[in-house]
């Protein structure tokens, strides 16, 4: 690694903190931390990096950023943002999400329903890959419980949200899970692996914390749900099923693509106009995210060349004397680029190829790495109060994001099996199996 002097490190890595001064300093003049659009932050802080590059042409520097923004790894990532976005929408229209929430709700005893809500969120986010998503479909709905059952609104909520992120933390086409995996070069099923052990921990407690406090709820009268009906979460399920033994990404995804369309013929909630026309809808739904991932990978290459990489991994690992300080490294590093975007995507794709060095110096395993970054990512957005997770379900339960924080169990539980984790890993040896 080429030494870099103080100098030239702060003005390489300039970048990133001119993006994040006008994401964060920004937001909070306009008192709303979604104001200012992610996209046009980036767009600033890459115009800045190409213009404050020495040594090459204009042309040559735009060129370098180019090659940043489209390198291989960058465009597979956007490949599976599209058929994502493209299978989310079209299982959404045929019916898939109400009737796995239908399904799910209407197993659940009634002195069992947190433990089901938080069951439900669990595996409906880990189906469609998006905790938002999850929260938009399931907070109306225990809202409507609580009032029903007179149960604390704020806590039934939280329930919800802790689920979302065990799915988006896990799922195998979520935007988290993507990023993590592509920017450390590890296989999703691999990481699945490795994340599973980690949190299933946490998810256990959280589900036994909420099994014994519902010993007061009433039994409630669901849904009846049909065969027919409960048929239609067949498309998550596939995917679930197939991205578990192994297949490739995409091919999961367009088998998800293609069973949902099928469905939505059968059933006729869909027509062969509509198909594509939801498909359409889901990946322009994708855009910002497709856009925010090239500007990054553009804007880190440049941070790179000019030496900005080498530079924050040498004063992060200065005192960094083992494989528990790396690990606590990379998760810090998360955590802090989680607070500052408000967005555990992006985090993860800021602080990417910086954990990904560090990983390869400490020998901590590609699909570890990846762990670390979407677990911590996970933990840190479901917390903040002015996270779109927490915002959204606030917004639809009518409560204040600072009644839910305290309800978050999962993501409370999950923070400290992360550090248990690195103290226990810590103490093993640095051998990597590799992927």
């Amino acid at each position: 690694m080429q030494k870099t002097s103080t100098r030239q490190g702060i003005l390489a890595l300039s970048p990133i903190i001119v993006l994040l001064t006008i994401y964060l300093a920004g937001s909070i003049v306009a008192g709303d931390f979604y104001k200012i659009p992610i996209a046009a932050a980036f767009m600033a802080a890459s115009v800045y990096a190409i213009a404050i590059s020495r040594g090459e042409s204009l042309n040559s520097r735009i060129e370098n950023f180019s090659q940043g923004a489209a390198n291989p790894r960058i465009m597979y990532m956007i490949w599976i943002f599209i058929l994502a976005g493209a299978f989310a929408a079209l299982a959404k229209a045929m019916g898939a999400v109400d009737a796995t929430v239908n399904l799910t709700l209407n197993l659940i005893p009634g002195n069992y329903l947190p433990a089901g809500i938080f069951i439900a969120a669990c595996f409906i986010s880990m189906s469609i890959g998006t905790s938002v998503g999850t929260i938009v479909a399931l907070t109306p709905v225990v809202t409507a419980l609580a009032a029903q059952i007179g149960c604390d609104t704020a806590w039934l909520v939280a329930i919800v949200v802790g689920g979302a992120f065990f799915g988006d933390n896990l799922s195998f086409i979520s935007d988290t899970t993507i990023a993590a995996t592509q920017t450390q070069g590890c296989s999703m099923r691999s990481k699945f692996r490795t994340n599973i052990k980690l949190v299933t921990p946490a998810a256990i407690a959280a589900l036994l914390l909420y099994a014994f406090s519902g010993n007061n709820i009433e039994d409630i009268t669901a849904p009846a749900v049909t065969f027919t009906e409960g048929f239609k979460c067949l498309p998550y399920i596939i995917v679930i099923a197939t991205a578990l033994c192994g297949m490739n990404v995409l091919a999961v995804l367009l088998l998800g693509i293609a069973a949902a369309g099928c469905m939505g013929l059968v059933y006729g909630t869909l027509d062969s106009i509509s198909i594509f026309t939801e498909m359409g809808s889901g990946i322009m739904g994708m855009c910002e995210l497709i856009i925010v991932t090239m500007l990054a990978g553009g804007l880190l290459e440049i941070v790179r060349i000019n030496g900005g990489l080498d530079y924050m991994i040498r004063i992060i690992t200065l005192r960094v004397r083992s494989r528990r300080a790396a690990e606590l490294a990379i998760t810090a590093l998360t955590a802090l680029a989680n607070l500052c975007t408000a967005n555990n995507t992006i985090a993860i794709l800021t602080v990417g190829d910086i954990s990904r060095d560090i990983s390869k110096k400490y020998s901590i395993s590609p699909r570890r790495a990846a762990s670390l970054l979407d677990t911590t990512s996970c933990v840190v957005q479901g917390i903040i109060p002015y996270g779109a997770q927490l915002l959204m379900a606030a917004g639809l339960a009518q409560v204040s994001p600072l009644e839910i924080i305290p309800n978050l169990y999962y993501p409370m539980c999950v923070a400290a099996a992360i550090a248990v984790s690195i103290i226990i890993k810590g103490k093993q040896g640095s051998t990597v199996k590799i992927d």
